[in-house]
């Protein structure tokens, strides 16, 4: 094996490790993901009555599995781009079919996303609605914490 295959090698492992530590760093980390803003003004900000409260644990229950399956999925696809990254090195056909399959990925668990929160907002009284409108639009514009 030449020097430059070598050093592409290594570069292409370094890469490689340091994409494992950011997806490892990112699992670690302990800041409320914004998600969880939006549980917190659901749960504990709009005084839900009893029977919202209820509807509302019985969508989330729902949606904890779909949303396990479809980030089960991006975890795939991501998998599936770090190997075409190690077989082609270089941005070839195998690589960005695999980022098409992982935009698609993303892209579902997105549209998920979305209809959950739409699904809990249709359980909401007119009075609650505003309040969770701003807090998702929080969600959607703050910058990310670090």
């Amino acid at each position: 094996m030449g020097n430059v295959s070598r050093y592409c090698l290594v570069a292409l492992l370094a890469f490689l490790v340091a994409l494992g530590a950011l997806w490892l760093g990112q699992r670690l980390r302990e800041p409320e993901p914004q998600e969880s803003r939006i549980h917190v003004v659901l749960h504990r900000e709009l005084n839900l009555d009893p029977a919202q409260m209820e509807r509302i644990e019985l969508l989330e229950k729902g949606f904890a599995s779909r949303r396990a399956r479809l980030e089960t999925e991006l975890l795939a696809a991501n998998s599936d781009l770090a190997a075409a990254i190690a077989h082609e090195h270089a941005y070839g056909p195998d690589v960005e079919k695999a980022v098409d399959h992982s935009h698609v990925a993303m892209g579902e668990l997105q549209k998920a996303t979305l209809q959950h929160i739409f699904a809990m907002r249709a359980v909401l009284r007119a009075d609650q609605t505003g309040r969770f409108d701003t807090a998702v639009a929080e969600a959607l514009t703050s910058p990310p914490q670090d």
